[in-house]
């Protein structure tokens, strides 16, 4: 069985939020039209507490973009965003959620960043995404969201490494930089992962069998 994962398709990762993904907002629409093409739609929601440490903010001295070592990790240390109960953490209202299912938050530990659908980045808990999928039969996922070059990415990666056949919908992520999708999309491709263009899933049913 097929599922379509949307990643992270918040207020504060498109144009307006505190960390934008630039044309993050064209995604929208495309997502909205690949929906009725899957059976199975779930969606993932960075959910952060207020002080998160991957937050430049709660490092004095420092400025978002900034690079540090958090717990052992590289962590790059990002604006304020996806703070839990604010408007910039609410999925954006433009985005169907009509056909999802279930939603995954990630980043809830205020000691750790996650990229990660299905794990934080030290892999240490998982966010119940793969044992929902396993219970629902799923073999082959589809992502879809933002950014292609960071949530999008590690997503993509566990799911090849916990087994499940991965598709990236090229045109339904945007990237931070353009240099980041050629290293994302060539770290996913080496991994056994393939991209596609939203035309490739509404042109036909051969990637839903």
């Amino acid at each position: 069985m097929n599922a379509l994962l949307l990643i992270d398709i918040q207020n504060d990762f498109i144009p307006g939020g505190n960390l934008a993904v630039p044309d993050g907002d064209l995604i929208i629409p495309i997502v909205n039209l690949v929906l009725p093409y899957f059976r199975l739609v779930a969606a993932t929601q960075d959910w952060h507490p207020a002080g998160h440490a991957s937050f430049a903010s709660s490092h004095p001295g420092r400025k978002p973009f900034d690079r540090i070592s958090l717990d052992g990790l590289e962590q790059v240390l990002w604006p304020d965003h996806c703070v839990q109960g604010t408007p910039g953490a609410d999925f954006s209202p433009l985005l169907n959620m009509n056909p999802v299912e279930a939603v995954f938050r990630k980043g809830t530990d205020p000691a750790i960043d996650s990229y990660s659908g299905f794990f934080d980045n030290a892999r240490r808990k998982a966010t119940g995404l793969e044992g929902y999928l396993r219970a629902r039969e799923v073999d082959r996922v589809f992502l879809a969201g933002l950014a292609a070059d960071y949530c999008v990415l590690y997503t993509a990666l566990d799911a090849l490494s916990l087994g499940f056949e991965t598709t990236v919908i090229r045109d339904a992520t945007r990237p931070i930089s353009a240099e980041g999708l050629k290293e994302a999309e060539a770290s996913v491709e080496k991994k056994g992962g393939r991209f596609v263009s939203s035309h490739e899933i509404t042109g036909g049913t051969r990637f839903l069998a």
